[in-house]
């Protein structure tokens, strides 16, 4: 029976120590992991591309059993999916490869999208033609490809549909909208809720609050109308196009009578504010300026405040739909000299700084 010699013996023995030490350190690795992974439950963890391929060279070298007993972060599979992906890209050679047929210019392809858009009746061979006048020489299928990337559909179908903005653009100078905005004001019967009725002209802006009531109808409204169209000095006169929403004050005599003075309504579809966004923003104007910020009592006060906001509203603030300028600008305007004095109106709720002219 062969004998271990003294120093033998000690290296078993040594060896057998650091394999129970490795043995505990991985086991209170893998407990430690488990700890995190239950805290980090429900939440994906994301590695870089820097963890992932230094998981895969040491995964790799461990091997799929031993990476059973010790992976707790992601599986055996994962990590050696990685490390496949590390050798395919060692042998990825796309880098050297020449380059191929050049991809159409993104300017090109921006310009061919925005010809198809602006121009609906506009063909392939109409948009080709187009590019070639500005120097861009590109195939019929390359401007069909461009096209079918960007989800535009061929010129028949798109020719069909005029979009909204096309619409307002094409007839700018002659689109009204018309909306109604609400206000309560204290009477001696209580709370009672007002219906302002206004119109505004896209072009420049202008509004006109053509009624105030507490009970709107149908003969109030068809009165507005005959107003607003008078021959003399009705504020819709020039309009050819009135858009609307779908509220019932709107009735079908209210549209015939503007379509026999020659002005068509234009009714938005259901729930569609965003439509009518110039009347939108002028309601938001008027309140968060000056409606909301006070409490009416009686008729005349609301009338007071609408006169007064209006007054200034064509006059002294400046418009960013109109290029930050004014509507109507007044005296002192761009002077560069004089005192600056403070038009105030409402009490002070709205201001106005100009230069006095001397």
């Amino acid at each position: 029976m062969n004998t271990l010699h003294p120093w033998q013996l000690l290296l078993v023995t040594v060896a057998g120590w650091i394999n129970r030490q490795q043995q505990d350190v991985i086991a209170y690795v893998q407990e430690e992991n488990r700890i995190l992974k239950s805290k980090l439950k429900g939440k994906r963890i994301r590695f870089t591309d820097d963890e992932r391929r230094r998981l895969a060279v040491k995964g790799k070298v461990l091997g799929r059993k031993v990476l059973r007993e010790v992976a707790s972060i992601v599986t055996p599979d994962t990590i050696l999916a990685w490390h496949r992906k590390l050798i395919g890209q060692k042998w990825d050679y796309s880098g050297r490869r020449g380059p191929g047929r050049p991809r159409v210019a993104e300017k090109i392809a921006e310009l061919t999208v925005r010809m198809a858009k602006e121009n609906p009746a506009w063909g392939l061979t109409t948009i080709m033609g187009a590019l070639a006048n500005l120097g861009h020489e590109v195939s019929r299928g390359t401007v069909s490809n461009i096209l079918k990337a960007h989800g535009i559909e061929p010129a028949p179908e798109r020719s069909k549909r005029t979009s909204w903005s096309t619409f307002l653009r094409a007839h700018w100078d002659s689109v009204a909208a018309t909306d109604l905005f609400t206000v309560e004001v204290w009477s001696r019967f209580g709370l009672i809720r007002y219906y302002a009725l206004f119109f505004i002209t896209l072009k420049d802006r202008r509004v006109k609050v053509a009624g105030i009531t507490p009970h709107p109808h149908a003969s109030w409204i068809k009165q507005i109308a005959r107003n607003t169209t008078d021959p003399d000095d009705g504020f819709l006169l020039g309009v050819r196009y009135l858009i609307m929403d779908r509220d019932a004050i709107f009735t079908a005599e209210f549209r015939s009578f503007l379509k026999q003075e020659g002005i068509e309504a234009v009714r938005l579809p259901p729930r569609s504010p965003n439509l009518n966004a110039y009347a939108e923003r002028f309601v938001r104007s008027v309140k968060e300026s000056c409606l909301n910020r006070m409490i009416f009592f009686g008729e005349s006060a609301l009338r007071n405040a609408i006169n007064e906001f209006l007054a200034y509203y064509h006059h002294e603030p400046n418009h960013q739909g109109l290029g930050n300028r004014l509507i109507d600008p007044g005296e002192g305007v761009g002077v560069p000299e004089g005192t600056i004095a403070c038009r105030e109106r409402i009490g002070g709720l709205l201001r106005y700084y100009y230069r006095r002219v001397a």
